[in-house]
């Protein structure tokens, strides 16, 4: 009898571990399809991810190829391209309303950096996830927002290392290539103070400071130095496009004037 016990306690096990792996390994997917469905609703800017690995005995998130597009008005397609970004998850906070992410490395990002004007467009994107982590939180009993309300997480390792800045510069023509190194990022405790932050706060504060680094002397003398070579600097590229901008306008003004004088002699004729 007891053999028998033994025996079905035994399968009542492994049931419930294939149910749990069963379960654990179709959160890729899940994941998948929330960084591609919520992404761009933070952003305001085409977001991709290609998939998404877990491990389910060591905890971990295998994230590949991430994309995030450029806001329109910008020429380049990206902003930011990265091959792989690996997340390890305190397991024991998972079904907590707030999940503590003990690690997370973005390893090797590839950065397009485009000005136009008076702004550029990781500016673009930071002012979208400014308004998106403002956005108020659902009350209690109504259908949690993603963005905002449900989970929370707390972060308490970001490293992004041996990432790369490329400067998009369209009078140079594509067959140019001026870029710099990204200074690598440590940023720790991301939404401790509040006990957690919803992933839009979160990608806002470490955009921020991404931005920071983007814009810091440690980038911008470096690819000042490579525009010095075609006379160029990134002052006079916001200067130059003011005049393209100014140029164009009194084209288009011209345009309507002779429009104008077309239709009027048109009517006396």
């Amino acid at each position: 009898m007891k053999k028998w016990i033994l025996i079905c306690l035994c399968l009542i096990v492994i049931v419930i571990a294939v149910i749990l792996f069963l379960g654990l390994s179709n959160l890729g997917p899940i994941v998948t399809n929330a960084v591609n469905t919520y992404g761009p609703d933070i952003t305001k800017t085409e977001v991709r991810l290609q998939g998404a690995d877990i491990s389910i005995f060591s905890a971990t998130v295998d994230l590949r190829d991430l994309y995030l597009g450029n806001p329109k008005g910008f020429k380049s397609p990206k902003a930011m391209s990265v091959g792989s970004i690996r997340v390890n998850v305190d397991e024991s906070t998972i079904t907590d309303d707030t999940i503590i992410i003990d690690s997370i490395q973005v390893l090797a990002p590839e950065i397009v950096y485009e000005k136009i004007g008076n702004t550029d467009n990781f500016k673009a994107i930071l002012n979208n996830v400014k308004k998106s982590a403002k956005m108020p939180e659902k009350p209690a009993g109504e259908e949690s927002d993603e963005r905002n309300g449900g989970k929370k997480l707390l972060i308490r390792d970001l490293i992004v290392k041996d990432g790369k800045v490329n400067l998009s510069v369209a009078m140079l023509g594509a067959e140019k290539s001026i870029s710099a190194a990204l200074p690598d990022i440590h940023m720790t405790d991301l939404g401790k103070e509040k006990e957690g932050a919803t992933p839009a706060q979160i990608f806002e504060r470490v955009l921020a400071f991404l931005y920071e680094q983007i814009t810091s002397s440690a980038v911008s003398d470096i690819l000042n130095k490579e525009l010095e070579e075609y006379g160029l600097t990134l002052e006079t590229l916001k200067e130059d496009v003011g005049k393209e901008l100014k140029t164009l306008k009194k084209e288009k003004e011209e345009e309507l004037k002779d429009e104008v004088k077309d239709k009027l002699k048109s009517l006396f004729d």
